[in-house]
């Protein structure tokens, strides 16, 4: 049963006038407590101890080897860890690793002893080496044709300081049937990320909605028959809700070609708690020209990280 929200305040004596507080946004229990769980899975994956806040670097291949580590002399400078953790190298779409001798690293628990293949976020199982006793985190990740290694930290001035998560109020009127529509097979949308590379992206369909008397419509990226992700800007963007966009999961299509696009679990790119992640951008498709005052709000960084 839908709950209605709202206060009326009555005058104390007579002739004044009634006064009516703001009617709060309609939802029932239910859709109340499937969200609530839903924001509390989005913070803890965020302050894991390899969530997004825990990025401390960034640090692109330019050259076929580097020396990477803490130290001065190091030709990839980390932010964290020992003065040496060892060497990257690459060629071509392969890359590896050789660890420092005598510093303890490891991949998946097991002691990394010797020179291993580093395998991308573009690869079926992605290398990760841990290091400093399991809190320091080394991958890698690729754009194009460039490499770039992810260093994450448990002890990152962004995850220890996170200042937490603000939301619009729930509203059940942002929870909206699109109409799944197809397209042809193979269609790829050009997405350009934060640093300016432009990749080719699997675009299943596009999803329209109704709102405010007009139908409105996203480009889906994903694979036919598969969930969908969406990443839209809207009038809210830089003026409540972060200003490069926000993103949505979307489960695939059921067998009437619709979906459930829930607008209160639109929530921000890893670009708006650290500046090491490289968050695709809205296409200009998906800008819309529609305040969606639902989901997650602009993070508020804490005044010691800037």
């Amino acid at each position: 049963m839908a709950l209605l929200l709202a206060a009326v305040m009555l005058a104390g004596c007579g002739g004044d006038r009634q006064q009516v507080a703001p009617v709060a946004p309609i939802a029932d229990a239910g859709f109340m407590l499937q969200n609530d769980g839903w924001r509390e899975q989005r913070l803890a994956e965020l302050q894991a101890p390899e969530g997004w806040t825990s990025l401390v670097g960034l640090h692109w291949l330019e050259w076929k080897a580097h020396y990477i580590g803490s130290g001065s002399t190091s030709g990839i400078r980390l932010a964290v860890g020992p003065p040496k953790l060892g060497m990257v190298s690459h060629e071509g779409d392969r890359a590896w690793f050789t660890p420092e001798a005598g510093v303890a690293m490891s991949i998946d628990e097991v002691p990394l002893k010797g020179r291993v293949r580093f395998y991308s976020d573009r690869d079926a199982e992605p290398t990760v080496i841990h290091f400093d006793d399991g809190k320091g985190a080394l991958s890698l990740i690729r754009r194009g044709n460039r490499f770039a290694l992810r260093v994450k930290h448990a002890d990152a001035p962004s995850r220890v300081g996170f200042s937490g998560l603000q939301y619009w109020p729930l509203d059940q009127s942002w929870q909206v049937t699109a109409r799944f529509v197809p397209h042809a097979a193979e269609k790829t949308l050009p997405i350009v990320d934060i640093t300016g590379l432009s990749s080719e992206l699997p675009n299943a369909g596009a999803l329209e909605f109704q709102r405010e008397g007009r139908t409105w419509r996203l480009e889906a990226i994903g694979e036919p028959g598969d969930a969908l992700f969406v990443i839209f800007a809207d009038r809210t963007s830089g003026h409540g809700s972060y200003p490069a966009g926000r993103y949505i999961d979307v489960a695939q299509p059921d067998g009437n070609n619709q979906v459930v696009l829930d607008f209160n679990r639109a929530y921000n790119p890893p670009c708006a708690f650290t500046p090491f992640a490289t968050c695709p951008l809205p296409p200009p498709e998906n800008r819309l020209d529609l305040r969606i005052e639902a989901g997650e709000k602009a993070y508020l960084k804490p005044l010691a990280q800037g």
